[in-house]
């Protein structure tokens, strides 16, 4: 069974993210959502889909790759992953149900909010001063959660 695993990032950590669940996948092939050059989704049996949340919000590229292609991606079998260091990992279904065609997700094999990583050497000067100022953020932080990301791989493949 071919998987494929597609991303949208804004400064690398849902890369990073997707390549580890790569790793765990028979190495799985890996794209950005933002490249124009995405082999054919009819190779594969399974898409995974990950995406960086701000604000409660999935990057655009993933939004959009979503609504594209939710009649080919019913047809799959899929999951999803979002990356981010919300405080709010009490209810994380909140963010697939903000983020996810009702639809795709209720034929999603996994779901998963695993984690993120805050650089604040890679942030605008704004950026740095609205994480300090609503999550408390002022130094790096590497909450990426490998026990979540094995879970997450196992289930997409079940």
């Amino acid at each position: 069974m071919a998987t494929i695993i597609l991303y949208a990032t804004k400064y690398g950590a849902t890369e990073q993210i997707a390549k580890r669940i790569s790793t765990l996948l028979d190495d799985a092939p890996y794209h950005n959502l933002k490249d124009k050059n995405l082999p054919p989704l009819s190779d594969f049996d399974t898409i995974i889909i990950g995406a960086s949340v701000y604000a409660g919000n999935a990057r655009k590229e993933a939004r959009h790759f979503l609504l594209q292609n939710q009649a080919l991606l019913m047809e799959k079998n899929v999951s999803f992953f979002l990356s981010g260091i919300s405080e709010r990992d009490d209810d994380p279904d909140t963010f697939f149900k903000k983020n996810v065609p009702a639809e795709l997700l209720q034929k999603a094999r996994a779901t998963g909010f695993l984690g993120g990583i805050y650089d604040p050497k890679k942030v605008s000067g704004f950026e740095r001063f609205i994480m300090k100022q609503v999550v408390k953020h002022d130094a790096f932080v590497d909450c990426v959660r490998e026990s979540a990301i094995k879970t997450f791989a196992a289930k997409t493949q079940e």
